[in-house]
């Protein structure tokens, strides 16, 4: 720092906050350290009695907050998001479109793990909304190396820290099993509540077969729609170990590889995943729903529809990490995904 008249001081970088007072109007900083004084400032700072001011000096190798902050936005924001003017060496990122946030989860915490910069964001492998806001960085000193921010752009390379996958326009054919829905001894419950959490998604519902518990049934009705066009096939009911259900045979039989039956999250420990080759569409994911999906208020499926209709294929890894914030706790007011369930 050095210290100079205020006549003198612009272009200069204030090093501390120059607070206002009006008796009882006001008590607040009318410039924010690290502010870069203006002609038109001067004024203003001789009317709250600074006739000197503490600036920074500029010193070769070391950069400004605000610069520093511009160089971590760069290393962070992808594609689909906007960034905010630097102001005291903060940036934050906002969602500029629908779709699920990727984080390279090394890079963040190798930066963080740096010192004197901070990266603070939501989850990662969750949806966003257009307005949502993803991530707010920081360099914490006035001043920092212009070395160190160079290794902040060496260690993140040519690839964003955050990205958003927008969701693609999908469509679905739903496979509803069980004899006593078919036979139309009970109503069929199911099948609107996944119809409401593909909506959730923008998926189009092409429409649903009903089946009884016959796997043969079950396999050619999801072949059907998959010949119809579905880019995705969502099949409910008989997912359990018992005897009699046999969902999960159908749903090997008709498809080419199973990611995974079961998974650590509660509900839906009984879900499954597979794929089914299909020349010139890829992989068309094949969804095995527990029962618990028609009742609860968020389960697996919440967690899995996003990341599909973002175009992941996934991977028997990616449903390991879940047990870690895989138990839902079913509070009375819901505030999914504002809540640990799936973190």
């Amino acid at each position: 720092m050095k210290l100079i008249r205020t006549e003198d001081a612009v272009g200069s970088v204030l090093c501390h906050d120059i607070t206002q007072i009006i008796p009882g109007v006001v008590k607040d900083a009318v410039f924010r350290k690290g502010h870069v004084v203006t002609e038109e400032d001067i004024p203003v700072l001789l009317s709250v009695g600074k006739e000197h001011l503490y600036v920074w000096e500029k010193q070769e190798g070391m950069l400004h907050e605000n610069d520093a902050a511009e160089i971590l936005r760069q290393v962070c924001q992808g594609s689909h998001m906007s960034a905010s003017e630097a102001k005291e060496g903060k940036i934050e990122l906002t969602a500029e479109e629908d779709g699920l946030l990727k984080i390279d989860r090394e890079k963040l915490n190798a930066v963080n793990a740096m010192g004197q910069m901070v990266l603070a964001s939501r989850h990662g492998d969750f949806p966003v909304k257009k307005g949502d806001k993803i991530v707010g960085m920081r360099v914490v000193p006035l001043v920092i190396e212009e070395e160190k921010m160079a290794r902040v752009k060496e260690l993140c390379g040519e690839e964003p820290i955050f990205q958003i996958l927008p969701f693609r326009q999908m469509r679905a054919g739903i496979v509803t099993t069980g004899s006593e829905v078919y036979r139309g001894r009970i109503e069929d419950k199911f099948t609107p509540v996944v119809k409401g959490k593909l909506e959730e998604c923008r998926v189009e519902v092409l429409g649903h077969t009903l089946c009884d518990d016959d796997p043969g049934m079950v396999t050619d009705a999801v072949n059907e729609w998959i010949d119809q066009g579905a880019d995705m096939v969502v099949c409910t009911g008989g997912m359990s170990v018992d005897p009699d259900d046999r969902t999960p045979l159908a749903i090997r039989n008709a498809s080419d590889e199973v990611i995974t039956y079961g998974a650590p999250v509660l509900p839906g420990a009984m879900f499954m995943l597979a794929y089914k080759k299909k020349e010139n569409s890829g992989a068309i994911p094949i969804l095995g729903l527990p029962g618990c999906v028609m009742y609860a208020k968020r389960t697996i499926f919440d967690l899995v529809l996003p990341r599909i209709v973002a175009g992941e294929t996934l991977s028997a890894d990616d449903f390991h990490t879940l047990g870690e914030g895989g138990l839902c706790l079913n509070c009375e007011v819901c505030t999914y995904p504002n809540c640990g369930f799936g973190k």
